[in-house]
Parts: C-alpha cells; structure tokens; sequence
C-alpha cells in the first residue's frame, strides 16, 4: 500500500493566492511590505457590504467606488509576506468581496443567471486550480497574474461596464476571456508537468 503525504504549504503562498493584479502590485510596491494586509482589509470588506446594501451594485453612476475603495485599502498590503497569525484570511476575505460584487452587479442590472455562474465559474476554477498547482509546486508563469487582470482589475472592469450601459456585454467579454485565457494556461501547465515532478513534492511511505 503506498501513501502520498503532500508537502504543507508555506506561508509565504498566501500572497500568491492573493491573485492581485498590477494595479494591486503597483500599490503594495509604494509601502514597501510595511503595512499589514488584514486589518485594512476587514475594513474595505466592511465598506464593501454597506455600499452593496444601500444599492451601490445597482447605481451606474456609483457602482465603480466598491472596487476602487477595495483596492485603495487592500492593494498596499500586497507587498506583505502575509505571516501573521490571521494573514491566511486575505485570500478567502478578497474572493468573498470579488465574488459577490460580481454577483450583485450581474443581479442588480439584469445579466442572465448563466452569464454571471459563467463568469464566477471561470474565478472559482482559476483559484482552484491556483491552490492545487502551488501545493505540488508547478508554478503558474509570472504574466498570469497579470493577463488575468487580478481581483482589482476583475472587478473594475465590471464597474466600468455598468457606468457605460453594458453590463451584459462585459459580463460576456469578460467570462469568454477569462475561460479562454485560464482553461488553455492550465491545461498547458498541467501537461508540461511530469509525473515525477509532482512526486516529488511529496515523500512516499510503504506498508
């Protein structure tokens, strides 16, 4: 009987779960590592949940202020090597407000259920398939994070299309882009990955 005991994953990975993007990047670069990610963060997720309840995912001409507050109080805590006690919630706390922006714009402004489970579908398997690839240590490639526009730019990009009208149009844009783009990186990853490689991320014990 052979058993695979996967190697634990280093603290160090919680700023690659992150997913920031370039603009997240560029703001975490300006401190320098020295501000911590979690406290400003629990206060952006808190502003976050107010504007969505008073209906700022339903408002074109408010609709962009969730992003833009989220990556003003997260983006300078990219930069951190998030190894606090607590820095693990980062990851989780900021797929919770990318998530759900997303869904509330989709729903406030009419975009069929299919297109926004699309898009959310397309997030939710490249955050999987990040986890799991850093824990078998196959890397994902440098401009990936930034192709992929990042949390911060995700949800911009759906806060520009409220304000101009095109809710729906971006909502396919983006889905068709992001499957495209994540599905082909992946699968390409994962094929140039040799068995033996992912193996020996592991130590194998026999019985």
């Amino acid at each position: 009987m052979t058993a695979v005991q996967m190697t634990p994953v280093p603290s160090s990975y919680v700023v690659a779960y992150r997913d920031d993007g370039p603009l997240s990047r560029g703001m975490g670069a300006l401190v320098s590592g020295q501000l911590p990610p979690l406290p400003p963060l629990i206060a952006g997720a808190f502003v976050i949940g107010v504007l969505l309840l008073i209906g700022v995912a339903g408002s074109d001409g408010l609709a962009v202020f969730a992003p833009a507050v989220t990556l003003l109080l997260a983006g300078p805590g990219s930069s951190h090597p998030h190894d606090g006690r607590l820095d693990w919630l980062v990851p989780p706390i900021l797929r919770l407000i990318e998530y759900t922006f997303i869904a509330a714009c989709g729903f406030a402004h009419g975009v069929p259920p299919v297109l926004i489970f699309a898009l959310l579908g397309a997030l939710a398997f490249h955050h999987y398939d990040l986890i799991y690839r850093l824990r078998q240590r196959a890397y994902p490639p440098p401009w990936l994070s930034t192709f992929g526009l990042g949390w911060e730019g995700r949800m911009i990009v759906i806060s520009l299309a409220a304000i101009v009208g095109a809710v729906t149009g971006g909502f396919v844009l983006l889905a068709a882009y992001l499957w495209v783009l994540f599905g082909w990186e992946s699968l390409t990853c994962w094929l140039a990955t040799s068995p033996s490689g992912v193996a020996a991320t592991g130590a194998e014990t026999r019985d």
